[in-house]
């Protein structure tokens, strides 16, 4: 059993050892949720404007200012919903992962069968399958999802997401697959349909 003084004239606090992992596991996840979150603040305070000057301290503001004072929350955590500084941070993020977690381990080898792009990146549904992916793989490897959580990420959210995106016919199909003749090639979608709705 572990212990951390508390202070001289207080008791230590006793921790079992078995728990020593989890509270470790927890510490670092918020340390890098901080550290993003610290990445995050300081691309919004660089797109700033300088504000005019506040009115004077006479009347305390009224509850519509104070409401509209507070910063807005996005409205989605997914990447296709995310724009500019935002977009590309969580992208970079994602090719973190992709690149040294996924491929890695769950990558298996290219072919016609099983396709896959390098620059998967420039593949809009690639990337919001993987984002998906990566945001279910981020909430079920996490403790508190419980010991069953990395099974449920693997059968729930890990096989359907590759067999869609290493289909033939999936997002990487125009994309040559031999490393010595690479072949990037976005396929074309469908064009929107003309509702009549214009004027």
């Amino acid at each position: 059993m572990s212990e951390i003084a508390q202070g001289p004239s207080q008791d230590p606090i006793r921790i079992p050892d078995e728990d020593l992992n989890d509270l470790a596991s927890a510490l670092a996840r918020t340390i890098a949720e901080v550290r993003q979150h610290g990445v995050i603040l300081d691309h919004l305070a660089a797109e700033e404007t300088p504000s005019a000057p506040a009115p004077a301290a006479e009347a305390p503001p009224s509850t519509e200012q104070a409401d509209t004072a507070e910063p807005e929350k996005p409205a989605s955590v997914f990447i296709l919903a995310l724009t500019g500084e935002a977009s590309d941070a969580e992208l970079a993020a994602l090719r973190f992962w992709v690149d040294h977690l996924l491929l890695p381990v769950y990558g298996r080898e290219i072919s016609t069968t099983r396709p896959w792009c390098g620059q998967w990146a420039e593949h809009l549904e690639a990337v919001a399958r993987l984002h998906g992916l990566w945001l279910a793989w981020q909430q079920l490897t996490d403790a508190e999802a419980g010991l069953a959580g990395p099974s449920t990420w693997h059968r729930d959210h890990l096989a359907p997401a590759l067999l869609e995106l290493r289909a033939p016919d999936g997002p990487f199909a125009a994309c040559t697959i031999s490393p010595t003749r690479p072949n990037h090639r976005l396929l074309a979608t469908p064009a929107p349909t003309d509702l009549g709705l214009a004027a």
